[in-house]
């Protein structure tokens, strides 16, 4: 039975923390949970990332026939990036653009009454656990009157995501010096008019390349596009859905799970076989092709990367490496020294001047820095926990040793190379088998023990040794060098079958005896009842060969 007096905290109400509210309720019967989200409405990145799409509504010049989308989309298949309890028939093309991945969160929240449990501005600055009381003190603050509060949980899921502050390059000398325009790319203004403007863009990974096509569309906008480190494209084409496809994923019953199945197994083949190393010389001599046939010839020399595909994300040409040869468009490889009023002056001591400047420079890495304190057991933080190991490092990246009933979703070497939904669902299916029985009142906490933690992250890390992640600098790494904290060095479905149910001998559990009692005795159950089938079945047996004996016998 559950005990209503107990309440989980939730923070974060993009994907993963809606999630994990909609698997409580629905699975548990449980609802005295609050999610605490610092926005102003849920869906995570997908809320954030409003930047421009290319339309293609009309045809110019400028634009190639593979470039009919752009805009911030999903990396897989968009019925992979699906809750696989509300699974959507009608997509429109086979990955998802931001307005309507966004507008299926707010329906998702909405069927589930997720509103009234949500604290909308509201950021989580600490959580300290009382180890008497067997609970934690949550602390909150209201982001615009910078009012705090108080409260309690005996249960806190940290789905602060991943990738969710931007990052400015405050490295750069002069940044906060420039009088035009500036912003990152996941903060763009709305009413924004670049018409007749001369525009820097500095980086060109993933949200780079997605709208410096749109920018640049106009050829009245000058946009230089700086560039510190190139990157691998690949072709992503966004397939649109048959008006006939959507009505066999509405009516076909497992038709959609059968598409989901075949997206899961297209992508967690590479990890289940690796390829040689002759196949992946031959990839990356595909790639270098790829971009050298789509990209301007002036740009040879420098548009290659140094490092092997899959160190770093790869990038997918929504349009980027053809809109090169747009006269309007400049890419510049020198370098930054310093960032002045009026524009950028290069390494080379050129002064570009700029009207805007946009920064897709990424995000700063919650996993590397955890976003809030958080104490536990014997003065224990997570943030000291990296620190003494040398980077993020959690149990199969959901729980930290000496922090009870404290669960972290997309935590560290959790980034399989496949939906981060589908990674997220199993954590969440794994942490209701922990919670369960605290909110039933038969556990009061359970804590992951260090030595099996510490196993765990020295097979993932010597597997990761071994692999494409060392051989370049990534915010994924400590410091860009160090630990690798964010990729799961394994197939997606090893991750699923390691995550089907916990290992309740690496965990201490407090208050626990009625439940330990409880297990023993089902373990007792068991037990008998596969002593008995086999009773039975040897008694079947024997008394069947009796009988042929008996019939063959020769009188």
């Amino acid at each position: 039975m559950i005990d209503y007096q107990r309440r989980i905290v939730i923070i974060g109400a993009g994907v993963g923390g809606l999630s994990q509210a909609i698997a409580i309720k629905t699975k548990l019967g449980f609802h005295n949970f609050t999610i605490y989200e610092k926005g102003s409405e849920v869906g995570g990145t997908w809320r954030a990332n409003t930047y421009p799409v290319w339309l293609t509504t009309e045809s110019t010049e400028y634009r190639s026939p593979q470039s009919f989308f752009q805009g911030c989309s999903s990396d897989v298949q968009i019925h992979w990036y699906s809750l696989s309890s509300d699974l959507y028939p009608l997509w429109n093309k086979s990955h998802g653009l931001q307005p309507e991945i966004q507008a299926y969160w707010i329906k998702i929240t909405k069927k589930y009454n997720l509103y009234p449990h949500i604290a909308f501005n509201t950021k989580v600055l600490s959580a300290e656990w009382d180890d008497a009381k067997q609970q934690y003190t949550i602390i909150v603050e209201d982001i615009f009157s910078g009012k705090r509060m108080s409260s309690v949980a005996h249960v806190v899921i940290s789905a602060a995501g991943i990738l969710e502050v931007p990052k400015i390059p405050y490295e750069i000398p002069g940044v906060r010096k420039f009088q035009g325009t500036s912003f990152h790319s996941a903060q763009w203004p709305g009413s924004i008019d670049m018409q007749n403007k001369r525009v820097a863009v500095i980086g060109n990974a993933s949200s780079g390349a997605q709208f410096i096509p749109s920018i640049s569309e106009d050829p009245s906008v000058e946009v230089v596009n700086f560039i510190r480190t190139p990157t691998w494209f690949t072709i992503r084409p966004h397939i649109p859905y048959s008006d006939t496809e959507k009505w066999i994923f509405a009516n076909i019953p497992l038709a959609m799970r059968l598409h989901r199945a075949w997206i899961m197994f297209w992508f967690d083949y590479p990890s289940i076989v690796r390829p040689s190393d002759k196949a992946l010389n031959k990839r990356r001599e595909a790639m270098t092709k790829y971009i050298l046939d789509n990209a301007p010839t002036r740009y040879y020399d420098h548009i290659i990367p140094s490092y092997p595909p899959g160190c770093k994300r790869t990038v997918a040409n929504s349009g980027y490496l053809d809109v090169l040869h747009r006269p309007n468009l400049t890419l510049n490889f020198d370098g930054i020294a310093n960032i002045v009023e009026n524009g950028i002056i290069t390494k080379t001591g050129e002064m570009l001047p700029f009207d805007v400047i946009i920064y897709a420079t990424g995000f700063i890495s919650k996993q590397d820095r955890y976003p809030m304190h958080v104490r536990g057991l014997n003065e224990a933080t997570i943030q000291g926990y990296y620190d003494a190991h040398g980077g993020p490092t959690a149990y199969f990246g959901t729980a930290v040793p000496d922090i009870p009933n404290f669960y972290l979703l997309a935590g560290p070497n959790t980034g399989i190379p496949a939906s981060t939904l589908f990674m997220e669902e199993v954590q969440i299916g794994y942490i209701l088998q922990l919670i369960e029985p605290v909110l039933s009142g038969s556990v009061s906490s359970f804590t992951v023990k260090a030595s099996p933690t510490d196993a765990y992250n020295v097979k993932v890390q010597e597997r990761i040794s071994r692999m494409v992640f060392m051989q370049c600098h990534s915010w994924a790494r400590t410091n860009g060098t160090g630990k690798v904290f964010n990729p799961f060095p394994w197939a997606s479905t090893l991750w699923w079958w390691w995550l089907r149910k916990p290992n309740w001998d690496h965990y201490v559990a407090v208050g626990a005896e009625k439940w330990v009692w409880a297990r023993r005795k089902k373990v007792v159950k068991n037990i008998l009842k596969c002593a008995a089938v086999l009773m039975l079945s040897w008694s079947y047996i024997s008394g069947s060969a009796q009988r042929v004996l008996y019939n063959t016998a020769p009188w």
